[in-house]
């Protein structure tokens, strides 16, 4: 096997007789007689597994030299691993050296194969230790470089406010955290801010998009799967709660889960375990939950159409991002930053806007939110010839022009009809809607999704 091994013995016939047996399973076996030579040696050269002689002086069975070498080595190597090796069998000595430090303890002279069993394991234990270590520290580094193209919350709205205030307050936390809002109104943003400013920030973020997961596939991707446990199992694989253990995993679309599918989540975020698929013992995992949806989960659940025990366990807290209608002072603050940060990614110097611009994209609605304004934006950047951004450069999509009362005596269109002057008027607020034209909310929520408004 790949291994570097350093044997450490002040009698040629050890050195001799372990390399002989050892360079036969390793790729590299090299000896030293002389202790003081270790620690300029370990300072050039890495060795997956040192084994070090205990007595250096003719007679000595103390075992003091090599306790003394051991406690130097892991002073300037913490990491190595290191077998002792003495002609003595005391069980005293043995348990001193494991306690000082030392991974294994080996009574000359030994047997062959125990010799070997007992270094091997060692080695892949060292080379096992040093891939997460150095997984560990590539992760760091994709964590900070992921941390300095981070997308922040961009606000100065009223309407924000309090959104702010409360991630302040509950970032810092492990409390569940429910996020509602239409689409593009920066749920995903928003749940990486809170990971961001937690004590799990040093930890994985992983989303997983329930709404591109099929039924079948569910258990697999969330849970994970034993090698064999179906056809396409062609090896063990960790599900995403797994994976984020330790960190937040944020379930995008929470909405989009069927009854079934809701009562297995459920399940493992009560117990904070899951099951991969195919075996029988439960794994514990250790998650900050963050979920989103855009739909109305109230009135789903008042319909029956998700579980109520569910919304109660994942919305510890909750918030409702308002969509950018709603954000009025926030347009041309988010317009400013995206046109700096796509400026500067296609290479377009400092584009500025045309006079009358901004007022354009202010007065229109934005049905798709922070997200369609991105795109906007975008979009402006790259179309534009000059230095300036002019009206044209913004496609946007047409505001529907509010016709006259339909003269159909329809129950069916003059309902849509009023629903459709309240969200107007209400410029969007669903609550106040709902008010005006005297229905709970979830009521005006079942109406909406009647008419596909």
């Amino acid at each position: 096997m790949k291994g570097r091994i350093l044997i450490v013995d002040d009698d040629q016939d050890v050195l001799y007789t372990a390399r002989l047996i050892l360079k036969e399973h390793f790729t590299s076996v090299d000896t030293i007689s002389n202790p003081a030579d270790i620690i300029p040696i370990l300072n050039k050269e890495h060795f997956d597994v040192v084994l070090l002689d205990m007595n250096f002086v003719q007679g000595a069975t103390s075992g003091k030299e090599g306790l003394d070498l051991l406690e130097k080595i892991l002073k300037a190597k913490p990491n190595t691993k290191i077998i002792m090796n003495t002609a003595y069998g005391d069980i005293d000595l043995a348990v001193t050296a494991m306690k000082n430090g030392a991974i294994d303890f080996l009574v000359k002279p030994w047997e062959k194969e125990k010799l070997i069993s007992t270094v091997s394991a060692i080695c892949k234990l060292s080379q096992s230790e040093q891939e997460v270590s150095h997984l560990k520290s590539k992760q760091k580094e994709l964590l900070k470089d992921t941390n300095n193209h981070y997308v922040e919350i961009v606000s100065k709205a009223q309407s924000m406010e309090p959104i702010l205030e409360t991630i302040e307050k509950v970032a810092n936390t492990d409390a569940d955290v429910l996020l509602l809002g239409e689409n593009g109104t920066g749920k995903e943003i928003v749940a990486r801010d809170i990971h961001r400013r937690s004590s799990r920030a040093q930890e994985a973020f992983i989303k997983v998009d329930l709404g591109s997961i099929t039924e079948t596939l569910f258990e697999s991707e969330l849970f994970g799967h034993k090698k064999g446990a179906f056809t396409d199992a062609k090896e063990d694989r960790p599900g995403r709660f797994e994976i984020a253990t330790g960190g937040t995993l944020f379930l995008d679309e929470i909405g989009n889960l069927t009854m079934p599918l809701q009562a297995k989540l459920l399940s493992a975020l009560q117990n904070r375990q899951i099951t991969r698929v195919g075996a029988s013992e439960p794994v514990p995992v250790d998650i900050r939950l963050i979920c989103a949806t855009n739909k109305p989960i109230y009135s789903m659940v008042d319909e029956g159409e998700f579980r109520q025990d569910l919304l109660y366990r994942m919305n510890t807290v909750e918030l409702r991002l308002p969509p950018l209608r709603q954000r009025q002072e926030d347009i041309s603050l988010l317009t400013d930053h995206f046109l700096k940060a796509y400026a500067s990614k296609y290479q377009k110097g400092s584009l500025r806007m045309q006079n009358g611009v901004l007022k354009k994209l202010e007065s229109y609605r934005w049905p798709g939110n922070i997200r369609e304004l991105q795109h906007a934006v975008e979009r402006a950047v790259i179309m534009s010839d000059g230095k300036e951004l002019k009206s044209a450069d913004f496609l946007l999509t047409p505001k529907k022009t509010t016709s006259a009362p339909s003269s159909s005596l329809k129950i069916e269109d003059r309902e849509k009809e009023a629903i459709e002057h309240a969200l107007e008027s209400c410029h969007g607020n669903l609550t106040k809607a709902a008010v005006e034209l005297g229905w709970g909310r979830s009521t005006l929520y079942r109406k909406m999704k009647k008419y596909g408004l």
